[in-house]
């Protein structure tokens, strides 16, 4: 695996290192002692899979309260994303400040959020299917979120928006969120 820093502290873009041969390729998507050696989660707690069947639908701003806060490893196995990581920790410098990465099933990269950042993507293909990889489990009455269009933070999404659930449009905007 290939580690990256993005422009937001803690947030990596993580490359498959492909093994190719006739048959096709084979590359290791998550190794607990690599992970733990460039200070990343190294335990899996949940992976959860999502599909998505529409170009232009957006998930998220979503994240998890302590003492249940999550750090995960974002991948699309299925069609294209622009994946978002937003920093909602009141205490950091970047609080507010987002980056993104596009994910597909073609190259098999990953985003790796840590503790304290929100997820957001937009499905630039329909039919997408992700994979997450989370370092706690799922705890609904922990389960929050901030408006993907929070014009504080300012998201630029490539497509036009086609589709948000009605709990995503149902988020509070930056400034009215509950600290973290």
């Amino acid at each position: 695996m290939i580690f990256s820093d993005t422009d937001l502290p803690g947030v990596q873009c993580v490359a498959l290192e492909q093994h190719e041969d006739t048959r096709g390729f084979f590359a290791r998507a998550f190794c607990a002692e690599e992970f733990a050696r460039h200070g990343l989660f190294s335990s899996i707690a949940q992976i959860n899979v999502s599909a998505t069947r529409r170009k232009g639908t957006i998930r998220g701003i979503h994240f998890q309260r302590p003492p249940a806060a999550e750090a995960k490893l974002v991948r699309c196995v299925r069609g294209a994303i622009l994946d978002v990581a937003v920093d909602l920790r009141r205490s950091s410098t970047n609080f507010g400040r987002w980056t993104a990465c596009r994910l597909d099933a073609e190259t098999g990269n990953a985003l790796y959020l840590p503790e304290g950042f929100g997820h957001a993507f937009q499905a630039l293909t329909d039919d997408v299917e992700m994979l997450y990889l989370h370092s706690t489990a799922y705890q609904p009455h922990l389960s929050d979120g901030v408006r993907f269009d929070d014009p504080t933070i300012g998201i630029e999404w490539p497509l036009p928006v086609k589709m948000v659930s009605d709990r995503d449009r149902a988020l509070p905007l930056l400034d009215a969120m509950e600290p973290i």
